[in-house]
């Protein structure tokens, strides 16, 4: 029976690679080498925690189309704002006009959020979110004729982002942004200060490069794409003392980490720290459409008031704020309020904590680690990263290793038995290698 499933699915990879071939004749994936990319699945529809491919085959989503489908896929909740939104305004400039769906959601937004955190700019991504936080903590220094402090400090690590601004804040050595290491921008880009020794170090780079640099900028708790390192919230709250004794300011990117992902609404929530600044992306819409969101401080906010137009914050995507993307947000941040998500996430952790720890024994195997809905197998390297994402879909599952890293990012509604799948298939592959 075991061999007939998985002729049957070989099958339909053939089927599909067939197909794919001139489906892709004018597309250009992502992180992918074109030129040997024959063979991509083809995704039909969604829901829950399921991606349904075109041949009808059913895969199990581990890392809910990378981390923004938080409440799973096509909730009808979502869905109903969806509709209603559409017959009424799909978008409508943000320059000079404004709209209910924008107005409620930087509303709700700044109530969920702690502190003073309560001046909501949007945007349509992660990066320029990103680049916006740099930009608005440049500007904020700018503004007060402290033309030297232009730099951002950020940690090894660390991702950002894929444009420009952002990838000189990410680990240089990091895969996707080392080519470029000529051409961008020099930042201060340090160790992260998670021990006593790395604390001192940290402290007396400030007390050289504190008078250059505007922000220091992190994932808190949980790097996400440039390794999957976790860190305590001590390491939070020390950064926020040292930006606050040396006049710098501390940009908290949330896009990963926010949102339940690491058990709490926001990780800041778990170091009882505030942010100067903070952005919000991936799951702010429930994984339904692109927005993302730059917070800031009643501080940052009231430093760019003035009766000088220069000091006026001068950035403005097209889609910003698009009331569509507001209105899945809306109805996302309503869904916290719906059901108890945060104990889905403690169960979810407990069994990927349970379920994963088998991998420990495993050659192969670096570490095992896992925060609320993160669970990460570390190898000590992938000789053959196409070959193994191949026999993850031979498990019916939807994973997408990077570097030596397996991991989970699950739908806080992913059922056990759907949990238990994917854990299953990174073990029984694991064992092959």
């Amino acid at each position: 029976m075991k061999i007939s499933l998985i002729l049957t699915f070989n099958l339909s990879l053939l089927y599909a690679k067939k197909m794919s071939g001139s489906m892709l004749k004018n597309i250009w994936l992502p992180y992918t080498q074109m030129q040997t990319c024959n063979n991509p699945v083809i995704a039909e529809n969604t829901k829950g925690s399921v991606i349904t491919l075109q041949d009808g085959t059913e895969l199990i989503d581990g890392i809910a189309s990378w981390w923004t489908a938080c409440h799973g896929y096509n909730h009808p909740y979502i869905a109903n704002h969806v509709q209603q939104q559409l017959r009424k305004m799909p978008h409508i400039m943000f320059g000079g006009m404004v709209h209910k769906p924008a107005i409620n959601l930087s509303a709700k937004l700044a109530e969920l959020l702690p502190g003073d955190l309560n001046k909501v700019f949007f945007t349509e991504s992660g990066s320029v979110a990103v680049e916006v936080a740099m930009k608005m903590a440049i500007q904020f220094w700018l503004n007060q004729n402290k033309m030297a402090k232009t730099k951002i400090l950020s940690f090894y690590g660390g991702y950002h982002g894929d444009t420009m601004a952002t990838m000189a804040v990410c680990d240089p050595e990091e895969g996707m942004h080392h080519l470029f290491k000529d051409v961008l921008p020099h930042q201060h880009i340090i160790a992260l200060p998670t021990t006593k020794e790395l604390q001192q170090q940290f402290s007396h780079f400030l007390e050289n490069h504190h008078q250059e640099t505007a922000a220091m900028l992190i994932e808190p708790l949980v790097q996400g794409a440039g390794g999957m390192l976790f860190h305590d919230p001590e390491i939070l709250l020390f950064l926020r003392q040292q930006a606050d004794h040396y006049n710098v300011l501390l940009i908290f990117d949330e896009i990963f980490t926010g949102l339940g992902r690491t058990g709490s609404l926001f990780s800041c929530n778990q170091a009882d720290i505030v942010p100067d600044i903070i952005t919000l992306s991936k799951a702010l819409s429930g994984g339904t459409m692109a927005l993302a969101a730059t917070i800031a401080r009643e501080r940052i906010f009231s430093g760019f008031l003035s009766d000088k137009e220069s000091h006026a914050l001068m950035h403005g995507p097209t889609f910003m704020a698009n009331p569509l993307a507001c209105s899945c947000a809306n109805a996302s941040l309503d869904l916290f309020n719906q059901y108890d998500w945060k104990n889905n996430v403690k169960k979810i952790e407990a069994q990927l904590s349970e379920e994963l720890s088998i991998c420990r024994q495993l050659e192969v195997v670096k570490d095992v680690r896992v925060k609320g809905a993160i669970g990460v197998v570390e190898l000590y390297k992938i000789e053959n990263m196409n070959l193994l994402k191949k026999q993850l879909l031979q498990h019916k599952v939807w994973i997408r290793p990077f570097r030596n890293i397996l991991y989970l990012t699950p739908s806080f509604t992913i059922t056990t038995a759907e949990l238990s799948q994917l854990t299953r298939a990174i073990y029984e592959v694991l064992i092959q290698l």
